[in-house]
Protein backbone atom coordinates (compact mmCIF):
# COMPACT_ATOMS: atom_id res chain seq x y z
CA UNK A 1 0.00 0.00 0.00
CA UNK A 2 1.57 3.35 -1.18
CA UNK A 3 1.42 6.58 1.42
CA UNK A 4 0.25 9.61 -0.46
CA UNK A 5 4.19 11.12 0.59
CA UNK A 6 5.14 7.59 -1.09
CA UNK A 7 2.42 8.72 -4.45
CA UNK A 8 4.24 12.19 -4.55
CA UNK A 9 7.40 10.91 -4.47
CA UNK A 10 7.06 8.62 -7.06
CA UNK A 11 4.57 11.68 -9.34
CA UNK A 12 7.66 13.76 -8.99
CA UNK A 13 10.23 11.16 -9.98
CA UNK A 14 8.12 10.43 -13.27
CA UNK A 15 7.47 14.03 -13.94
CA UNK A 16 11.38 14.90 -14.00
CA UNK A 17 12.19 11.59 -15.69
CA UNK A 18 9.27 13.06 -18.76
CA UNK A 19 11.03 16.95 -18.19
CA UNK A 20 14.05 14.84 -18.74
CA UNK A 21 13.04 13.12 -22.00
CA UNK A 22 11.85 16.02 -23.27
CA UNK A 23 14.82 18.05 -22.98
CA UNK A 24 16.64 15.80 -24.55
CA UNK A 25 14.72 15.51 -27.50
CA UNK A 26 14.69 19.30 -27.71
CA UNK A 27 18.64 19.11 -28.02
CA UNK A 28 18.57 16.18 -30.43
CA UNK A 29 18.90 17.24 -34.22
CA UNK A 30 15.59 16.95 -36.43
CA UNK A 31 15.58 14.83 -39.41
CA UNK A 32 13.20 13.48 -41.58
CA UNK A 33 13.14 10.60 -43.62
CA UNK A 34 11.40 10.70 -47.10
CA UNK A 35 11.04 7.09 -48.44
CA UNK A 36 10.98 6.35 -51.55
CA UNK A 37 10.91 2.55 -51.47
CA UNK A 38 13.35 -0.03 -52.89
CA UNK A 39 14.96 -3.24 -51.39
CA UNK A 40 15.21 -1.26 -47.79
CA UNK A 41 11.92 -1.79 -47.83
CA UNK A 42 11.85 -5.11 -49.19
CA UNK A 43 10.50 -8.36 -48.21
CA UNK A 44 11.60 -11.99 -48.86
CA UNK A 45 9.31 -14.99 -48.95
CA UNK A 46 12.18 -16.39 -46.13
CA UNK A 47 15.15 -15.21 -44.43
CA UNK A 48 17.73 -17.12 -47.02
CA UNK A 49 16.19 -15.22 -49.76
CA UNK A 50 18.68 -12.23 -50.09
CA UNK A 51 18.47 -11.66 -53.73
CA UNK A 52 14.63 -12.80 -54.26
CA UNK A 53 12.15 -10.35 -52.87
CA UNK A 54 9.93 -8.05 -53.45
CA UNK A 55 10.62 -4.78 -52.75
CA UNK A 56 8.65 -1.43 -52.05
CA UNK A 57 6.28 -3.69 -49.62
CA UNK A 58 7.43 -2.16 -46.27
CA UNK A 59 6.20 1.41 -45.19
CA UNK A 60 8.37 4.31 -43.42
CA UNK A 61 6.66 3.72 -40.10
CA UNK A 62 7.72 0.12 -39.93
CA UNK A 63 11.63 1.11 -40.71
CA UNK A 64 11.46 3.39 -38.40
CA UNK A 65 9.69 1.68 -35.41
CA UNK A 66 12.33 -1.33 -36.16
CA UNK A 67 15.25 0.30 -35.19
CA UNK A 68 14.86 2.26 -31.76
CA UNK A 69 18.32 3.23 -31.54
CA UNK A 70 17.57 6.52 -34.08
CA UNK A 71 16.07 7.77 -31.21
CA UNK A 72 19.25 8.68 -29.26
CA UNK A 73 20.22 10.00 -32.53
CA UNK A 74 17.77 12.41 -33.88
CA UNK A 75 14.07 13.81 -33.47
CA UNK A 76 13.04 11.04 -36.96
CA UNK A 77 9.53 11.79 -38.64
CA UNK A 78 9.31 9.85 -41.52
CA UNK A 79 7.36 10.46 -44.95
CA UNK A 80 6.43 8.40 -47.76
CA UNK A 81 6.59 10.01 -50.73
CA UNK A 82 6.44 7.03 -53.07
CA UNK A 83 6.44 3.54 -52.76
CA UNK A 84 8.44 2.03 -55.90
CA UNK A 85 11.14 0.07 -57.08
CA UNK A 86 13.95 2.36 -58.66
CA UNK A 87 14.34 1.13 -61.95
CA UNK A 88 11.04 2.23 -62.56
CA UNK A 89 11.80 6.10 -61.17
CA UNK A 90 10.88 8.18 -63.37
CA UNK A 91 11.61 12.08 -64.42
CA UNK A 92 8.39 12.95 -62.51
CA UNK A 93 9.36 11.34 -59.21
CA UNK A 94 12.67 13.09 -59.52
CA UNK A 95 11.08 16.22 -60.05
CA UNK A 96 8.41 15.76 -56.74
CA UNK A 97 10.93 14.42 -54.80
CA UNK A 98 13.62 17.45 -55.38
CA UNK A 99 11.04 19.96 -54.31
CA UNK A 100 10.12 18.17 -51.44
CA UNK A 101 13.77 17.95 -50.73
CA UNK A 102 13.92 21.87 -51.17
CA UNK A 103 10.52 22.46 -48.91
CA UNK A 104 11.50 21.21 -45.82
CA UNK A 105 15.40 22.14 -45.91
CA UNK A 106 14.12 25.77 -45.98
CA UNK A 107 12.44 25.21 -42.34
CA UNK A 108 14.25 26.18 -39.32
CA UNK A 109 12.88 23.05 -37.71
CA UNK A 110 14.71 20.72 -39.97
CA UNK A 111 18.50 19.80 -39.82
CA UNK A 112 19.15 17.60 -41.97
CA UNK A 113 17.16 14.82 -44.90
CA UNK A 114 17.48 10.90 -45.17
CA UNK A 115 15.94 9.62 -48.52
CA UNK A 116 15.59 6.20 -48.98
CA UNK A 117 15.68 4.80 -52.10
CA UNK A 118 16.43 1.76 -54.12
CA UNK A 119 19.86 1.18 -55.29
CA UNK A 120 19.05 0.62 -59.15
CA UNK A 121 19.15 4.44 -59.67
CA UNK A 122 19.98 5.69 -56.49
CA UNK A 123 23.09 7.14 -57.57
CA UNK A 124 20.99 9.03 -60.38
CA UNK A 125 18.76 10.53 -57.76
CA UNK A 126 21.84 11.80 -55.40
CA UNK A 127 22.94 13.38 -58.25
CA UNK A 128 20.32 15.12 -59.20
CA UNK A 129 19.46 16.53 -55.31
CA UNK A 130 22.83 17.06 -55.42
CA UNK A 131 22.52 19.93 -58.63
CA UNK A 132 19.06 21.02 -57.66
CA UNK A 133 18.37 21.69 -54.14
CA UNK A 134 20.20 24.55 -52.68
CA UNK A 135 21.05 24.04 -49.20
CA UNK A 136 23.97 23.31 -46.84
CA UNK A 137 22.02 21.13 -44.89
CA UNK A 138 22.96 17.57 -44.80
CA UNK A 139 20.93 15.14 -47.42
CA UNK A 140 21.94 11.55 -47.49
CA UNK A 141 20.44 9.31 -49.36
CA UNK A 142 20.53 5.38 -48.47
CA UNK A 143 19.68 1.90 -50.05
CA UNK A 144 20.27 -1.76 -49.43
CA UNK A 145 21.45 -4.95 -51.02
CA UNK A 146 19.40 -6.70 -48.72
CA UNK A 147 15.94 -6.83 -47.73
CA UNK A 148 15.01 -6.74 -44.17
CA UNK A 149 13.87 -10.22 -43.80
CA UNK A 150 17.23 -11.47 -45.02
CA UNK A 151 19.95 -12.81 -43.04
CA UNK A 152 22.86 -10.42 -42.68
CA UNK A 153 20.49 -7.67 -43.69
CA UNK A 154 22.20 -4.33 -44.12
CA UNK A 155 19.78 -1.86 -44.30
CA UNK A 156 18.96 -1.20 -40.58
CA UNK A 157 22.86 -0.47 -40.29
CA UNK A 158 22.75 1.72 -43.39
CA UNK A 159 19.26 4.00 -42.27
CA UNK A 160 20.94 4.27 -38.63
CA UNK A 161 23.98 5.60 -40.33
CA UNK A 162 22.48 8.02 -42.75
CA UNK A 163 20.41 9.62 -39.53
CA UNK A 164 23.83 9.73 -38.14
CA UNK A 165 25.46 11.54 -40.98
CA UNK A 166 22.19 13.74 -41.56
CA UNK A 167 21.79 14.62 -37.89
CA UNK A 168 25.96 15.75 -38.53
CA UNK A 169 27.18 19.19 -38.47
CA UNK A 170 30.11 17.90 -39.44
CA UNK A 171 28.18 16.64 -42.93
CA UNK A 172 27.02 20.44 -43.55
CA UNK A 173 28.29 21.42 -46.91
CA UNK A 174 29.43 18.47 -48.47
CA UNK A 175 26.69 18.38 -50.73
CA UNK A 176 24.12 15.21 -51.47
CA UNK A 177 25.95 12.02 -49.77
CA UNK A 178 25.30 8.24 -49.73
CA UNK A 179 25.91 6.25 -46.81
CA UNK A 180 25.84 2.36 -46.95
CA UNK A 181 28.33 -0.61 -45.65
CA UNK A 182 30.23 1.61 -43.41
CA UNK A 183 31.01 4.59 -45.86
CA UNK A 184 30.12 7.94 -46.96
CA UNK A 185 30.42 8.79 -50.45
CA UNK A 186 29.72 11.92 -52.58
CA UNK A 187 26.31 11.55 -54.56
CA UNK A 188 28.35 12.45 -57.88
CA UNK A 189 30.76 10.14 -57.56
CA UNK A 190 29.27 7.09 -56.25
CA UNK A 191 27.78 4.26 -58.43
CA UNK A 192 26.36 0.89 -58.42
CA UNK A 193 29.14 -1.33 -59.25
CA UNK A 194 28.10 -4.94 -58.14
CA UNK A 195 24.53 -6.40 -57.54
CA UNK A 196 25.27 -9.26 -55.47
CA UNK A 197 27.11 -7.88 -52.64
CA UNK A 198 26.74 -5.58 -49.91
CA UNK A 199 29.80 -3.09 -50.81
CA UNK A 200 27.98 -2.54 -54.13
CA UNK A 201 28.36 1.16 -54.12
CA UNK A 202 31.71 2.96 -54.95
CA UNK A 203 33.44 5.59 -56.08
CA UNK A 204 36.71 6.11 -58.72
CA UNK A 205 38.22 9.06 -56.48
CA UNK A 206 37.32 7.49 -53.13
CA UNK A 207 34.67 7.37 -50.23
CA UNK A 208 34.65 10.96 -48.61
CA UNK A 209 34.85 9.18 -45.27
CA UNK A 210 33.35 5.92 -42.73
CA UNK A 211 30.88 5.79 -39.98
CA UNK A 212 32.19 3.61 -37.36
CA UNK A 213 29.77 3.04 -34.48
CA UNK A 214 28.10 6.13 -35.06
CA UNK A 215 31.07 8.71 -35.55
CA UNK A 216 31.92 10.42 -38.85
CA UNK A 217 35.38 9.92 -39.59
CA UNK A 218 36.21 12.33 -42.80
CA UNK A 219 39.37 11.96 -44.90
CA UNK A 220 38.15 14.40 -48.12
CA UNK A 221 36.04 16.68 -49.16
CA UNK A 222 34.15 17.00 -52.32
CA UNK A 223 35.21 20.23 -55.05
CA UNK A 224 33.06 19.84 -57.47
CA UNK A 225 30.16 22.32 -57.78
CA UNK A 226 26.61 21.44 -55.82
CA UNK A 227 23.82 22.32 -53.87
CA UNK A 228 24.50 25.84 -52.17
CA UNK A 229 26.87 26.74 -54.47
CA UNK A 230 24.81 25.05 -57.74
CA UNK A 231 23.77 28.03 -60.50
CA UNK A 232 20.49 25.29 -60.63
CA UNK A 233 17.92 25.48 -58.77
CA UNK A 234 14.64 22.85 -58.30
CA UNK A 235 12.19 25.64 -57.57
CA UNK A 236 12.41 26.95 -60.80
CA UNK A 237 12.01 23.74 -62.70
CA UNK A 238 8.79 22.45 -64.12
CA UNK A 239 10.28 19.49 -66.84
CA UNK A 240 12.87 17.70 -67.26
CA UNK A 241 13.52 17.49 -71.60
CA UNK A 242 14.30 14.13 -72.75
CA UNK A 243 17.96 13.59 -72.91
CA UNK A 244 18.70 9.55 -73.94
CA UNK A 245 21.64 7.03 -73.97
CA UNK A 246 22.87 5.30 -76.69
CA UNK A 247 25.16 2.55 -76.11
CA UNK A 248 27.98 1.91 -78.29
CA UNK A 249 29.89 -1.56 -78.79
CA UNK A 250 31.58 -3.89 -81.79
CA UNK A 251 29.47 -3.38 -85.21
CA UNK A 252 27.48 -0.88 -83.77
CA UNK A 253 25.03 0.62 -86.15
CA UNK A 254 23.42 4.16 -86.35
CA UNK A 255 20.15 2.54 -85.92
CA UNK A 256 19.63 3.04 -82.04
CA UNK A 257 21.20 7.12 -82.30
CA UNK A 258 18.82 7.79 -85.39
CA UNK A 259 15.98 6.37 -82.96
CA UNK A 260 16.45 7.91 -79.80
CA UNK A 261 17.57 11.75 -82.05
CA UNK A 262 14.31 12.14 -83.14
CA UNK A 263 12.89 13.27 -79.53
CA UNK A 264 15.90 14.27 -77.59
CA UNK A 265 17.14 17.20 -76.56
CA UNK A 266 20.55 15.44 -75.87
CA UNK A 267 22.05 12.57 -76.58
CA UNK A 268 24.76 10.20 -74.68
CA UNK A 269 26.53 8.82 -76.26
CA UNK A 270 28.42 5.73 -74.26
CA UNK A 271 31.24 4.90 -76.41
CA UNK A 272 34.30 2.29 -75.57
CA UNK A 273 37.41 3.16 -74.46
CA UNK A 274 37.84 7.18 -74.56
CA UNK A 275 34.30 7.51 -75.55
CA UNK A 276 35.59 6.16 -78.90
CA UNK A 277 32.96 6.90 -81.78
CA UNK A 278 32.53 4.29 -84.38
CA UNK A 279 33.24 5.56 -88.19
CA UNK A 280 29.75 4.49 -88.56
CA UNK A 281 28.14 6.35 -86.23
CA UNK A 282 29.93 9.81 -86.60
CA UNK A 283 27.78 11.03 -89.68
CA UNK A 284 24.71 10.86 -87.91
CA UNK A 285 25.70 12.34 -84.47
CA UNK A 286 27.37 15.06 -86.87
CA UNK A 287 23.63 15.50 -88.52
CA UNK A 288 22.04 15.24 -84.92
CA UNK A 289 24.10 17.96 -83.76
CA UNK A 290 23.14 20.38 -86.93
CA UNK A 291 19.50 19.64 -86.29
CA UNK A 292 19.93 20.98 -82.44
CA UNK A 293 20.54 17.77 -80.51
CA UNK A 294 23.55 18.15 -78.09
CA UNK A 295 25.85 15.09 -78.55
CA UNK A 296 28.35 14.32 -74.99
CA UNK A 297 30.41 11.25 -75.40
CA UNK A 298 30.53 9.09 -72.45
CA UNK A 299 32.41 5.93 -71.58
CA UNK A 300 30.65 2.71 -70.71
CA UNK A 301 34.38 1.93 -69.29
CA UNK A 302 33.37 2.23 -65.08
CA UNK A 303 36.71 4.57 -64.55
CA UNK A 304 38.78 7.31 -65.70
CA UNK A 305 37.57 10.21 -67.58
CA UNK A 306 37.25 11.01 -71.50
CA UNK A 307 39.24 13.13 -72.81
CA UNK A 308 38.28 16.34 -75.00
CA UNK A 309 39.29 16.42 -78.79
CA UNK A 310 41.24 12.94 -78.22
CA UNK A 311 39.69 9.87 -80.22
CA UNK A 312 37.26 12.56 -82.13
CA UNK A 313 37.57 16.45 -82.84
CA UNK A 314 34.87 17.91 -80.23
CA UNK A 315 35.66 21.48 -81.03
CA UNK A 316 35.33 20.98 -84.69
CA UNK A 317 31.70 18.88 -84.27
CA UNK A 318 30.70 20.93 -81.57
CA UNK A 319 30.30 18.12 -78.77
CA UNK A 320 30.92 18.07 -75.59
CA UNK A 321 32.46 15.27 -73.08
CA UNK A 322 31.30 13.94 -69.82
CA UNK A 323 34.70 13.92 -68.29
CA UNK A 324 34.63 11.69 -65.44
CA UNK A 325 30.82 11.18 -65.72
CA UNK A 326 29.35 8.05 -66.59
CA UNK A 327 26.36 7.49 -69.26
CA UNK A 328 23.55 7.38 -66.57
CA UNK A 329 25.44 10.68 -64.37
CA UNK A 330 25.77 12.09 -67.75
CA UNK A 331 22.14 12.11 -68.57
CA UNK A 332 21.29 13.68 -65.48
CA UNK A 333 23.37 16.73 -65.43
CA UNK A 334 22.76 17.65 -69.29
CA UNK A 335 18.86 17.34 -67.95
CA UNK A 336 19.17 19.66 -65.39
CA UNK A 337 21.80 22.07 -67.59
CA UNK A 338 19.31 21.95 -70.45
CA UNK A 339 16.44 23.37 -68.36
CA UNK A 340 18.19 26.37 -69.20
CA UNK A 341 18.82 27.62 -73.31
CA UNK A 342 22.99 26.48 -73.28
CA UNK A 343 24.87 26.43 -75.94
CA UNK A 344 27.56 23.23 -76.30
CA UNK A 345 30.42 25.68 -74.92
CA UNK A 346 28.05 26.69 -71.99
CA UNK A 347 27.33 22.99 -71.83
CA UNK A 348 30.83 22.09 -71.54
CA UNK A 349 32.05 24.44 -69.14
CA UNK A 350 28.95 23.02 -66.47
CA UNK A 351 30.40 19.13 -67.28
CA UNK A 352 33.73 20.49 -66.03
CA UNK A 353 32.51 22.30 -62.90
CA UNK A 354 29.46 20.01 -62.01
Amino acid sequence: MYFPSRIRALAAGAALLAASAIAQAQQLPNVVILATGGTIAGAGASAANSATYAAAKVPVDKLIAGLPEISKVANVKGEQVFQIASESFTNDNLLVLAKRVSALVKQSDVDGIVVTHGTDTLEETAYFLNLVVRTSKPIVVVGSMRPGTALSADGALNLYDAVNVAASKDAMGKGVLVTMNDEINSGRDVSKSINIKTEAFKSQWGALGMIVEGKNYWFRAPVKRHTAQSEFNIDEITTLPQVDIAYSYGNVTPTAYEALGKGAKAIIHAGTGNGSVAAAVVPTLQKLRADGVQVIRSARVPGGFVLRNAEQPDDKYDWVVAHDLNPQKARILAMVALTKPLSAADLQRVFWEY
